[in-house]
């Protein structure tokens, strides 16, 4: 799906009943977040455990601890944090995640654009089991 489909179909919700609209934007900024995911994150993050990458995945971070994911070699600033991943550390991680926590081995992000990291935002949480609940 393209944007400019995203943003005809977006278009359309003022057309639709109210919670029919709401799910369909829900679905439409899952679909974004996804898009820019695979742009911003994915050459380093899988979504799914199961498939390989170089960082640790994604799937389920929402509410998981900085450093805990199994068999990866964090840096010790990371593992040693005592993060918890929430929406707003997330961010705070995608903007300037040197900055936030000095020491990290991932190189600096820099996503600055609020509407993207909601985006991607959004995305993480329809694949952690946390915000499904």
């Amino acid at each position: 799906m393209t944007f400019r489909k995203i943003a005809l179909a977006t278009a359309a919700l003022a057309l639709m009943p109210s919670a029919q609209a709401s799910e369909v934007f829900e679905q439409a900024k899952i679909t974004a977040g996804e898009m820019l995911y695979k742009v911003e994150c994915r050459r380093c993050h899988a979504a799914d455990s199961s498939d390989p990458s170089y960082g640790p995945p994604l799937e389920n971070v929402i509410g998981r601890g900085a450093g805990t994911f199994p068999d990866y070699d964090y840096s010790e600033a990371l593992a040693t944090s005592g993060i918890v991943w929430t929406p707003a550390a997330l961010r705070a991680w995608m903007e300037d995640n040197t900055g936030f926590l000095p020491g990290t081995k991932m190189r600096h992000v820099g996503i600055e654009d609020r509407t993207v990291q909601d985006f991607i935002l959004t995305y993480l949480a329809s694949l952690s089991a946390v915000e499904k609940q």
